[in-house]
């Protein structure tokens, strides 16, 4: 599959050990304060050089820097020998660099194979051999998207996918991947990590920036990392470990959340039975989905992708329509609900915690304060208040930020500024401002860092204590052990399988997701 893929991409790789990125004393300020901080980094062809850190510890940011999406304030950058500072992303194409976002930047209204081929169209543009082209790549790499699918009509692990085949299909020599498997299930995460083993063994350098350390040393011949700004550590993966890389990124060992795990509940047989989900039906995506969350409990679903998960979700709060004729119920608290817009679900103390924050969490061009403080606002506490108040804004930000440990330069950075584990917990603290009765996880920790993590798991472990039904949905199966009182397994829209904490393993999940 290597040759063929290299010879599909038109790739021109240099030789093995060629020093292609060289990054010294860089430099990006914002406002009088460093995102990062004389930092020096290289890359050589047929390496994949990993980039870790905790959130806004700067990775993004150096990332950025080489695929000219923004330019560095000081030091020196030099791409195969020549010094460069990029202004657009399109010099750095140039100069074969391509760069995998962690937000999909694709346009939705063009189709798959439309996306992958923006920037290099011919004169003379024939749909089929476009479709053709695409779906040729995209088999090449193991990737199951119809090319003439438009990509609003995708969901976020094939939208992910499309952004892969679109940066490959620049005919890169250096290709940058910001978390390139948060949305992706393991089997198209092994699929990958054997296109990124080709293009390495081709002669191409991969920068390959992950929260996920295991996959880092995995598929790491190097390990940068980064903390506040500043590298603390360049290491050789073969001879460290993820506990050493944690403590270069937090500057203290990490427990693990499942070794932290509080001893299991008693049973939910005596505590309040707030949500009961009973028979939904969506089309062909949920079939029958039922099941029930209690006071006090965390109730942790898992499944793999398109098992109907995120659209029961969405049909609890009112995003989408549940079948109008046979559709199934919804009780909060014993009373049947049927709400038509998520507002209503708000009101009555539901909230959802979306999995894509940059399409359905936050207002980007807002600020940090604003976000949250329009959380409040929509809330039940707020509905009433006519007038607006700053100093009520300033204290309810302030607050949440803390709490969350929110990193920004200042309350009034805007939101799109921020990185992606930071812009998660903007949209957590929106969320729980409304101070709901039922929460809505939905992929809580992608993208964010092993300590957010662990402050978002003992956030999840807080809300339940405090009496609040919480429900986490979750591809990551270490994930739902470790926080969850119960599992649900779906599978083709529908619960397959219900495990208690006791009884629950890796394995026996996946049995009943897959079988």
């Amino acid at each position: 599959m290597s040759q063929s893929l290299v010879e599909q991409l038109d790739i021109d790789p240099a030789g093995d050990g060629t020093l292609l990125v060289d990054m010294a004393k860089v430099t990006k300020t914002y406002r009088g304060v460093h995102a990062i901080s004389e930092v020096d980094f290289d890359l050589r062809a047929g390496e994949v050089h990993a980039l870790v850190g905790e959130n806004g510890a700067g990775k993004s940011t150096l990332c950025k820097i080489l695929a000219g999406a923004v330019q560095h304030s000081s030091g020196v950058v030099r791409i195969s020998g020549e010094e460069v500072s990029f202004r657009r992303p399109h010099e750095a194409l140039d100069h074969g660099i391509a760069m995998v976002y962690q937000e999909t930047s694709l346009v939705p209204t063009m189709t798959a194979a439309q996306n992958i081929e923006l920037g290099h169209e011919k004169l003379l543009t024939r749909f089929r051999s476009l479709n053709i082209g695409a779906q040729q790549l995209l088999q090449s790499m193991n990737f199951h998207v119809d090319p003439t699918a438009y990509v609003s009509n995708l969901g976020a692990a094939k939208k992910q996918m499309v952004e892969i085949a679109r940066a490959l299909r620049t005919g890169a020599r250096i290709v940058i991947f910001d978390e390139p498997t948060a949305s992706l299930t393991p089997e198209e995460t092994l699929h990958l990590f054997n296109v990124i083993e080709d293009l390495r063994d081709a002669g191409l350098g991969i920068i390959y920036v992950s929260h996920a350390l295991e996959e880092s040393l995995a598929i790491a011949n190097r390990v940068t990392v980064l903390r506040d700004g500043k590298r603390v550590a360049c290491l050789d993966a073969k001879q460290t470990s993820r506990d050493e890389i944690v403590k270069y990124m937090v500057g203290r060992p990490l427990d693990g959340p499942a070794r932290n795990r509080p001893a299991a509940r008693e049973g939910h047989v005596r505590r309040r039975r707030v949500l009961e989900v009973e028979n939904l039906i969506l089309g062909n995506v949920v079939k029958n989905m039922s099941f029930s969350a209690y006071a006090g409990e965390v109730l942790g679903i898992a499944g793999l992708i398109g098992s109907g998960r995120t659209e029961t979700a969405k049909i609890v709060t009112g995003a989408l329509k549940r079948n109008r004729i046979h559709g199934g119920r919804v009780l909060l608290n014993g009373k049947p609900v049927r709400y038509r817009v998520p507002k209503q679900a708000i009101d009555d103390g539901i909230v959802y915690i979306t999995e894509d924050r940059k399409l359905d969490g936050f207002f980007e061009t807002m600020t940090v304060a604003d976000n949250i403080y329009l959380g409040y606002l929509a809330s039940r506490r707020g509905r009433r208040q006519w007038l607006l108040s700053g100093s009520q804004r300033k204290r309810i930000a302030g607050e949440w930020s803390a709490k969350l440990r929110i990193k920004a330069i200042n309350a009034d950075a805007k939101i799109i500024e921020l990185s992606g584990g930071n812009q998660q917990k903007v949209v957590v603290g929106k969320s729980l401002v409304a101070e709901p009765e039922v929460v809505i996880f939905d992929e809580p920790t992608r993208g964010v860092d092993v300590g957010a993590i662990d402050e978002i798991h003992h956030l999840i472990r807080t809300l339940a204590d405090e009496g609040k039904a919480v429900i986490v949905i979750s591809s990551y199966l270490p994930e739902i052990l470790a926080v969850s009182d119960r599992i649900l397994v779906t599978r083709f829209g529908r619960a397959v399988a219900e495990f208690s904490r006791a009884e629950a393993t890796q394995e026996k999940i996946m049995y009943a997701a897959i079988y």
